[in-house]
């Protein structure tokens, strides 16, 4: 899955998501920053994290329903534009961040575009009912038995 999947369509550098969505890699946009993590001196030199931003909003890859599990998915690293801003710095390699940037991409838009099942409401069966209704008398049997005596 961290693999960068690639599909050539008419000539053009395709990464294929699902069977029905692929994204033109024009729509991805990476900026290369300093990254924080560990590399000793190299990091003070070397811009070796990745910034990768999706303009989901404006994709024409994916229907509208899928943008808007996306959406839910993303969370914070959607911004109010619909760009999904993803960085990876945990790798000391600048390809290996953007794999596992585009990788993380990749995932979120797979489990947006997965629709989830409705929820079938279910009736109780007629056992559990009478279970059910047997524990409460029990219980209430039980309670009754903890109150004062009565004179009679």
């Amino acid at each position: 899955m961290r693999e960068r999947i690639l599909a050539i369509w008419y000539g053009e550098s395709m990464i294929q998501i699902t069977p029905f969505i692929a994204l033109h890699e024009d729509e991805i946009e990476e900026t290369f920053i300093r990254s924080a993590g560990p590399g000793g001196q190299n990091v003070n030199k070397v811009a070796t994290a990745v910034q990768l931003r999706f303009d989901m909003r404006a994709s024409p890859s994916m229907s509208d329903e899928v943008k808007e599990r996306l959406a839910v998915i993303a969370g914070q690293r959607l911004t109010k534009d619909g760009v999904i801003v993803i960085t990876a710095q945990s790798h000391r390699s600048q390809e290996r961040n953007r794999e596992d940037a585009l990788a993380r991409l990749v995932e979120m838009i797979r489990r947006a575009a997965v629709r989830p099942r409705p929820r079938r409401p279910t009736r109780p069966t007629l056992g559990s009912k009478k279970r059910r209704l047997a524990s409460k008398s029990k219980h209430g049997a039980t309670k009754a038995m903890r109150g004062k005596p009565d004179l009679d």
